[in-house]
């Protein structure tokens, strides 16, 4: 049934639009030979006629108020499908915006057709000004939020900040790929499967990171300490030869190493190097690294220092009496 009635609705198919124009052709025609006011004179009789209270409708306002109906949504459906299939060939939008626009288009243009169904009716538009201004106040705070939200997503389509498969970072620390975009919240799935509805809001009020807005590029930062005892130039070399040999390590910009400090107990240093993809992962480049980095300090006797701390125990002195002392404990 609502199959059916989505279809006279929203016509599909070249025999229902030949049928929409056959009506409307036929209409016009009907009003311009004069056959309307002949029409109205027979279904508009007080026989014909329902009255509740003040309010009277004759089978003659009935009949134009559905025919009205029928052929301004037909019309409607019609301007909506072409609209559809234009935006659809556009290029240069996103599918996800695409999305976002037809939906745009759509409520406008049976918003359109409500105002002039209710127009064609004989519905005096200004007699709703009191409710419609009720209902503002009701649903400006009611669907605030969801007001918010929806001209975030318009920003966001508007500025391109996001697209589908982008890494995204909030500042509560989510982090993982965008999956879908609509009018009112974005879908993010984590790197641990989850899968989070976050509202628009959240994108345009708060810090995001976007690791592949542009590119898809990222460094990769590994601190590490070496012992006092070792030579800090070898240590140094060592720590690029291991960020070089991995595969997915950059050659441009090549990987560079700097000494940031010396530490309590260690000589502080900082490996870059950066990965062409870091939907790829960072955590598993930046372990093997690692792991390469620990077997070569091994080899070459370099060592990675730990905390250590001396504890000195200091027992307390022997007390010692003065003669006064001795007297007055004699006296007691």
């Amino acid at each position: 049934m609502k199959n059916i009635w989505m279809t006279i609705i929203k016509p599909q198919g070249l025999h229902a639009k030949a049928l929409l124009f056959i009506v409307l052709a036929a209409i016009l025609w009907l009003w311009s030979q004069g056959h309307f006011s002949e029409a109205k004179e027979y279904l508009d009789t007080p026989q014909l006629t329902f009255q509740v209270g003040n309010f009277k409708v004759s089978l003659y306002t009935a009949l134009k108020g559905l025919l009205s109906i029928i052929v301004i949504f037909w019309t409607a459906a019609i301007v909506s499908e072409f609209a559809e299939k234009r935006i659809k060939k556009m290029r240069k939008i996103r599918a996800a915006n695409k999305a976002l626009f037809q939906k745009i288009f759509q409520i406008i243009i049976y918003f359109v057709a409500f105002l002039v169904t209710l127009n064609a009716l004989g519905i005096d538009l200004t007699s709703l000004t009191v409710l419609s201004g009720a209902v503002g106040i009701g649903l400006g705070f009611g669907l605030q939020k969801i007001a918010a939200n929806f001209v975030s997503g318009m920003i966001l389509v508007l500025e391109r900040a996001l697209k589908p498969d982008d890494l995204v970072e909030l500042e509560d620390g989510t982090f993982g790929y965008v999956r879908k975009s609509s009018s009112r919240s974005t879908l993010l799935e984590t790197l641990d499967g989850k899968e989070i509805i976050v509202p628009n809001e959240d994108f345009i009020t708060k810090r995001v990171t976007n690791w592949t807005l542009t590119s898809n590029k990222a460094r990769i930062d590994i601190p590490f300490g070496v012992s006092y005892n070792s030579d800090i130039e070898k240590a140094r070399d060592l720590a690029l030869e291991a960020a070089k040999n991995h595969p997915r390590c950059m050659k441009e910009p090549e990987p560079v190493c700097f000494l940031r400090n010396f530490g309590d107990s260690s000589v502080d240093f900082i490996i870059m190097f950066w990965v062409e993809d870091v939907t790829q992962g960072r955590w598993n480049a930046q372990s093997e690294v690692m792991f390469d980095l620990w077997h070569k300090f091994k080899e070459h006797k370099i060592e990675i220092p730990f905390p250590q701390r001396d504890l000195h125990l200091k027992t307390e002195l022997p007390l010692q009496f003065t003669t006064k002392d001795k007297k007055v404990a004699k006296d007691d």
